[in-house]
């Protein structure tokens, strides 16, 4: 049974309570603690129940547990896969986001510069605010 815990012992404690039932039932709980770090899923702290005979415990708890292990395990790296996942895809967006935005303001920053070199009107085509009088 220890050996099935070892992997899950190397992260978190776990504790383990048994209580009698009746009078040929047991039943025996296992609660991983949670981790300090407060990103952490609670998934990876599920408490995982047995119930049964002794003899019926002694027969599949570990490989019961073991299973529960090996689960947690995946589950754990598959959590890790995915929030590394998500901040490169995140990076990879405000990065593209970022390539926009200079794409955008160099474009206009060109059409800014077409517009002050292009030739001024003629002088007499020039609006005034006061009408010309003729003589």
């Amino acid at each position: 049974m220890f050996v099935e815990l070892m992997p899950l012992l190397g992260d978190r404690a776990v504790m383990i309570t048994v209580a009698r039932l009746n009078q040929n039932s047991v039943r025996v709980n296992v609660i991983p603690s949670r981790k300090k770090k407060e990103d952490e899923n609670a998934a990876l702290a599920t408490p995982l129940s047995f119930s049964g005979t002794p003899e019926e415990l002694d027969r599949e708890l570990g490989s019961s547990l073991a299973s529960y292990v090996e689960d947690n395990l995946r589950l754990q790296t598959a959590l890790v896969e995915a929030k590394a996942e998500m901040e490169a895809a995140a990076k990879a967006a405000r990065e593209q986001a970022k390539a926009k935005t200079v794409q955008s303001t160099r474009k206009q920053e060109d059409s800014a510069a077409k517009e002050t070199t292009s030739d001024p009107a003629p002088a007499d085509q020039n609006m005034t605010l006061f009408a010309t009088q003729q003589k």
